[in-house]
């Protein structure tokens, strides 16, 4: 049989990697680039060659790598078990806020598509009862959960290639050097201040070699995809707000709940804007639904490997980690409620920048493991070997500069993370015969 005929093409792969990325991470990301105005572009560009960086180094770890556990399979070639639990718990705990902060997202964009104005307290709440209502929508397994995502993320996509084509006719060259440096920040500052708000957009970069299976050659094909879906994403990413901040002032997207809505309802009316803020909504949810299945699994991953404990790997009769996500989605309202700030953005950035600071903690630490996963595995030399070595330093180098720009809350916050992760990791490993047998 020629199976070559079912197996996608390199351009099917890289807008697939591409579309995988795109989804809940840009919706916010004007009203916090609206603080700083369009010099956010050079974030965007730093966070562009950092993001391409670990993503064709992740390609080649996707490739070698003969330890199952993604991240945490990648690190322990290097840092043993230990390493293995530590990338995977704290990437686990990163989707656990990432999904808090999505949900907060899509409570501020409900409240617009109704005309409510939320208080901090009532955006708390609003966030709790979209994560409960997303988990338990999980509860009978993951059938539909994949459908779901990959129909609702057009709910977003659109919107974007609205923007980054059609846009163009609205764009003022006076509105957006006059939106340049709002702040009037140095350049440094400048590119600090954005930098985990546009690293969030490119969160999930390392699962695009999970496709691997699907195209002819891997080994070649799946890197040039992932570079080349990582630069797609980037190039909508940058287009998409840049062109908004020769729309409409920096200032009044910074005070936005819904960027998109508000930008839409400028250029073609209320109802126009009306329609975006339902779809992006739609998207979000839908991706939230799957990102809760996910995290649960996660976990679930974690106690099998007898590494978390086991309530975390029980499932109900359609397959689904209920208890785990049970106990996932409690701590996810705890944290809606501990972070509850003076405006939503606000609160929304505070979950960005810690979820950016627990995931990039395996993002180092898979960095530093690939050279010698590469001459376990493909028995290559290392003077062969000496350009994907520079690539991933470059990559190490941009996540450790991130977790400085995240700033001292939210480094405090990994930090404990990581200290709780190595307790619980040092208490299972004494305790696995209570645990476990």
């Amino acid at each position: 049989m020629d199976n070559h005929k079912n197996k996608m093409t390199l351009l099917q792969l890289t807008v697939l990697t591409a579309v995988s990325m795109m989804g809940s991470g840009i919706i916010m990301l004007p009203a916090k680039l609206g603080q700083l105005g369009s010099i956010s572009i050079l974030s965007w560009l730093v966070t562009a060659v950092g993001a391409m960086c670990l993503a064709y180094a992740f390609g080649q770890c996707g490739m070698y790598s003969q330890k199952k556990g993604g991240m945490g399979g990648y690190a322990e070639y290097v840092f043993g078990k230990s390493g293995n639990f530590i990338a995977n718990f704290t990437y686990g705990i990163s989707v656990v806020i990432a999904d808090a902060a999505m949900a907060l997202a899509a409570a501020g964009y409900g409240a617009s598509l109704f005309g409510i104005k939320l208080t901090p307290l009532e955006a708390a709440i609003g966030t709790v009862l979209i994560l409960w209502t997303t988990t338990i929508l999980n509860f009978r397994g993951p059938a539909g959960t994949g459908r779901i995502s990959s129909i609702t993320i057009w709910g977003v996509i659109l919107p974007c290639l609205f923007l980054s084509t059609v846009g163009w006719f609205w764009f003022s060259p006076d509105m957006y050097f006059s939106n340049w440096n709002v702040q009037n920040l140095s350049l440094g500052e400048a590119v600090s201040q954005a930098i985990t708000m546009t690293l969030w957009a490119f969160l999930g970069l390392e699962t695009a070699c999970a496709n691997s299976d699907a195209v002819e050659n891997p080994h070649k094909t799946v890197p040039k995809a992932i570079l080349g879906g990582v630069l797609l994403a980037a190039v909508c990413y940058i287009v998409t707000t840049n062109v908004m901040f020769g729309m409409v002032p920096a200032q009044d997207l910074a005070n936005s709940e819904a960027p998109f809505g508000y930008v839409y309802s400028v250029l073609l009316g209320g109802t126009a804007g009306k329609v975006v803020v339902a779809m992006v909504l739609v998207n979000d949810f839908g991706s939230l639904i799957g990102w809760q299945f996910t995290v649960g699994n996660v976990f679930k991953a974690a106690a099998d490997a007898k590494e978390f404990p086991r309530i975390f790997g029980w499932i109900n009769s359609y397959s689904a980690p209920v208890a785990g996500m049970i106990i996932i989605t409690s701590i996810q309202s705890i944290l809606a409620f501990m972070t509850v700030s003076p405006s939503l953005i606000k609160q929304y950035e505070i979950l960005v920048d810690l979820a950016v600071v627990t995931n990039v903690i395996p993002y180092i630490l898979s960095m530093s493991a690939l050279d010698v996963l590469m001459k376990i595995e493909a028995n290559i030399s290392g003077k062969s070997s000496r350009g994907l070595s520079v690539v991933a330093l470059i990559g190490a180098i941009y996540s450790i500069y991130a977790c400085y720009a995240a700033g001292e809350q939210a480094m405090t916050g990994g930090a404990i993370v990581i200290f709780a992760g190595w307790i619980i990791y040092g208490k299972i490993q004494n305790w696995q015969y209570v645990l476990f047998k």
